[in-house]
């Protein structure tokens, strides 16, 4: 079942959950997040470059996939950073897009948002804002900046009233990639307060399960994982290499399927949403 955003954490908002988004750059990635999939909704994502990596002809397959299931699922391109991004992963069948404007004027971010949400939200697409910046380590892919900005609870309905988008990305402290450090859940506190639609979690992977618990508990409805189960898969693989010199992708490539599961069902647990699925039907 293939749905879009909004709907997607419609439900999840009315019923107090998180659904996870997990960055698929290529079939075993893919594959690792589709699978583990059978009780719980999820969101399959991915950054621009890893969009142009796999091919739009690789999200044919995933779109065709994810369409036949019995799971509702979204497919969602995360950071697109300008409209002619956002509208290739449209016309290559994505449900969802993120414009991500955080690092413009905040007027400029305005006017590029509401501009994909006027053209998204004519073919029943959700589109993701973001205000405030998300930090960036040296094994991320999704972007970011050096220095955060913090989400100003006060822009909060501005943007939101004034741009149209469905969820909005909010910077309480996070980095994209593996990131230990802690971040303000006071301040998401005073952002769900006043904020009109579901909140989004950006740089999740790494942080204290308990961190991510709560802030879920307080309101956010997406979180972003990419980091953590690439990690899984990788360092199995290469555990796999190093042990058996075997390159036959069954017996390679399945272990490490197997460990970024292990990981994904870990964080489906996390953010509460093991079980919810029959919830969309």
């Amino acid at each position: 079942m293939l749905i879009n955003m909004k709907e997607m954490l419609a439900i999840a908002n009315k019923n107090h959950f998180a659904v996870g988004a997990f960055n698929a750059t290529e079939s075993s990635l893919f594959r690792s997040v589709v699978e583990e999939a059978q009780d719980a909704p999820a969101i399959v994502q991915v950054a621009p470059g890893e969009f142009e990596f796999a091919t739009k002809e690789f999200y044919t397959y995933v779109r065709e996939r994810l369409a036949g299931s019995r799971v509702p699922f979204v497919l969602h391109l995360d950071h697109g950073k300008s409209v002619e991004q956002c509208m290739k992963a449209i016309q290559a069948g994505f449900t969802s897009v993120m414009l991500d404007g955080s690092e413009l004027p905040y007027e400029e971010n305005v006017s590029l948002t509401k501009e994909m949400s006027g053209l998204a939200h004519m073919v029943d697409v959700s589109v993701e804002g973001e205000i405030g910046t998300i930090g960036v380590m040296s094994n991320s892919e999704e972007g970011g900046v050096e220095h955060v900005t913090y989400t100003n609870p006060e822009d909060v309905v501005d943007f939101v009233t004034k741009t149209g988008v469905d969820c909005l990305a909010i910077a309480i402290g996070t980095a994209h990639g593996i990131y230990p450090k802690g971040f303000v859940l006071e301040l998401l506190e005073k952002i769900q307060a006043v904020s009109p639609v579901p909140l989004v979690l950006h740089g999740g992977s790494n942080n204290p399960d308990e961190e991510i618990r709560e802030a879920c508990r307080i309101g956010i409805r997406k979180v972003n994982i990419s980091s953590d189960f690439k990690y899984a898969f990788f360092k199995k693989v290469n555990q796999v290499i190093e042990e058996t010199g075997g390159f036959i992708p069954a017996k390679v490539l399945n272990p490490g399927i197997e460990d970024a599961k292990q990981v994904i069902r870990e964080k489906m647990e996390l953010f509460g949403s093991l079980g919810k699925a029959g919830l969309y039907r």
